[in-house]
């Protein structure tokens, strides 16, 4: 550690470098692995998003994602100590693996009607989302500096939930003079392969954190992969550890309302081509809901522990005004008494009332997982640490995704879907709230660096 060699390599990693465009800089990593993102995960929500799976009967899908949210459970939570035996590479590339997949089990059944096919691909797609949201969430997390992390987390937002905005034009163009039909066609899951099979291979252009070098020439972790031991023993005590068990409620609320908001608002309410607009909307929503709050988490104020109690309190109003307005949405149909569906050309003004609603359900699910992740990465900026931390949110998240899934096939009614759903975000709030207040600490050195540095490039043009 104290050898001369160790010491010029540190002086030399504290050499600024203005270009952000660089290929081992933070903003070109965190773009890179938003594209992963895109083609995978975002083309996996532009597909859950049509209800059902794009299938009139929802029960495989249901019954495939139950599968896919139980073994997420698990490897979410393992995906970060994978992440940081395996490294990057391995652990993306087999992760992005299973979701092409698991697209593909859906064209199987729209000629066989055999969900068998689904729920294997869906149990295998969960341990690959596992490891790949591990990984995402430590290079989210901990690639960026510290003062920017509502930043970077906002651009990975914004690029990841373009590919739901994509996914959902497939869907929409394919089956435009198909208002009528039942289930998506042929062309909508190739397509949907086609994008996540370029996912995988993108992956693999992701550096390893010691490879990336920020704007002010220090690099993120300069770890060693460690090893199967080691890893057991720290994901084992995530589960005694205080900061973690704050989360536990927002992270098993934050996929549990996609069940509720997929099957038995869009999947109810519109007929097959109005869901594909929606899902633009809804995903494209996203996109402006983690820029809006990423803002409030980096520039709102100096201190970086109000910045967060600020945004954890501006996500918790807009929090219960939608929900309140999905209340007063849902009193008007019911599981056993579901409406006409409705149609984005030929509705009229019916439409526009739920249209705004499930737009706003897609702006409340970006501010809620990137205030989330923001918290996250507040906690610690170590590659190593955050892999688990993110591994773990990703975990409980998915347990609860599970349950909700079985929650929908057992027919319990929408509304209290939606009770439940409103109940657990609004838990997630005051406890958010206090591992702020308890955890998050105002480095000056950061807020120092950060004014010196947009000083600096106010000053000089961004080299390339």
């Amino acid at each position: 550690m104290g050898s001369n060699g160790d010491e010029e390599s540190a002086n030399s990693q504290q050499v600024p470098i203005k270009s952000m465009w660089r290929y081992n800089s933070p903003f070109v990593q965190v773009s890179l692995i938003g594209l992963v993102c895109f083609c995978c995960p975002g083309m996996f929500n532009a597909l859950s998003g049509m209800g059902g799976g794009g299938q009139v009967d929802h029960t495989a899908a249901n019954n495939a994602n139950t599968a896919l949210y139980t073994t997420f459970a698990v490897f979410g939570v393992l995906g970060g100590g994978i992440y940081n035996i395996l490294g990057p590479h391995l652990t993306l590339f087999c992760g992005c693996s299973t979701y092409a997949l698991y697209a593909g089990s859906f064209l199987y059944y729209n000629h066989h009607k055999d969900q068998d096919f689904a729920i294997v691909a869906g149990a295998l797609l969960g341990v690959g989302a596992g490891l790949l949201w591990a990984a995402q969430g430590a290079i989210m997390t901990s690639y960026p500096p510290t003062y920017r992390k509502g930043t970077y987390i906002s651009l990975f937002w914004s690029i990841f939930n373009m590919g739901g905005v994509i996914g959902g034009l497939i869907p929409f163009i394919l089956n435009y003079h198909r208002a009528e039909a039942s289930s998506v066609n042929d062309g909508t899951y190739i397509g949907f392969m086609a994008f996540m099979a370029a996912g995988a291979f993108l992956s693999l252009a992701i550096l390893p954190p010691s490879k990336v070098v920020r704007d002010d020439g220090t690099r993120c972790s300069n770890i060693k992969y460690s090893n199967v031991r080691t890893e057991a023993v720290e994901i084992l005590r995530l589960f005694l550890n205080w900061k973690m068990l704050l989360i536990v409620p927002a992270s098993w609320s934050s996929n549990f309302f996609y069940t509720y908001q997929f099957n038995n608002v869009n999947g109810v309410l519109f007929n097959l081509r109005t869901r594909g607009l929606n899902n633009v909307f809804y995903w494209g929503a996203q996109m402006l809901g983690s820029i809006g709050i990423g803002y409030i988490m980096d520039f709102s104020f100096q201190s970086r522990r109000l910045r967060g109690l600020v945004g954890i309190g501006v996500v918790a109003l807009f929090g219960t005004a939608i929900w309140a307005g999905g209340l007063a949405n849902q009193l008007g149909y019911s599981r056993s008494d579901k409406p006409d569906k409705l149609d984005f050309k030929d509705s009229g003004a019916d439409f526009a009332g739920p249209f705004v609603l499930y737009f706003s359900y897609g702006l409340l699910d970006s501010m809620f997982q990137s205030m989330v992740y923001w918290v996250i990465g507040a906690l610690a900026n170590d590659s190593e640490i955050l892999s688990r931390y993110s591994g773990f949110y990703k975990g409980v998240q998915s347990a609860g995704g599970a349950v909700a899934w079985q929650v929908d096939t057992n027919n319990v009614s929408f509304s209290s879907q939606l009770v439940v759903n409103w109940c657990l975000t609004t838990v997630s709030y005051p406890l958010l709230a206090v591992l702020v207040v308890l955890a998050v600490k105002d480095d000056k050195k950061d807020e120092q660096e950060s004014t010196k540095e947009a000083a600096n490039i106010s000053a000089n043009p961004v080299n390339t």
